[in-house]
C-alpha cells in the first residue's frame, strides 16, 4: 500500500508565495519521477513540474521562473515553491509519483487547493 500525502496550499494574494510538499509512504522499493499537476475549475489537469531521481527538472512554460520543484530522496518527498503567484495559478494541485513496489505504478496525492485572489 502506497500513499502520497500533500500539505501546504491555501489562500494568498497576487504576488505572494506558497509552498507545497508531498510525502510518499508505504511499501516502497524506489521512487522514480515525482511531479506536480494542477486542475482549475472547468479545465483539464495539466503538468506543472516534474523532477527525476537525480534532480533533472521540467516546468510548464506558464510557471518557469516563478515555481521551483525539489525533492528529498531520503524522505521520498517532493516540494513545490511557488513565488509571484497569479490569479491564474488558482487550482487544485496534485502530486504524482512513479513508484517501484513489486512493479512500477503511478500514484496520485489527494490534492490541495491553492487560491490566489485579492
Amino acid at each position: 500500500q502506497v500513499q502520497l500525502v500533500e500539505s501546504g496550499g491555501g489562500l494568498v494574494q497576487p504576488g505572494e508565495s506558497l509552498s507545497l510538499s508531498c510525502a510518499a509512504s508505504g511499501s516502497i522499493f524506489a521512487v522514480n519521477v515525482m511531479g506536480w499537476y494542477r486542475q482549475a475549475p472547468g479545465k483539464q489537469r495539466e503538468l506543472v513540474a516534474t523532477i527525476t531521481y537525480p534532480g533533472e527538472t521540467n516546468y510548464a512554460n506558464s510557471v518557469k521562473g516563478r515555481f521551483t520543484i525539489s525533492r528529498d530522496n531520503a524522505k521520498n518527498t517532493v516540494y513545490l515553491q511557488m513565488n509571484s503567484l497569479k490569479p491564474e495559478d488558482t487550482a487544485v494541485y496534485y502530486c504524482h509519483a512513479a513508484i517501484y513496489t513489486d512493479r512500477l505504478n503511478g500514484y496520485w496525492g489527494q490534492g490541495t487547493q491553492v487560491t490566489v485572489s485579492s
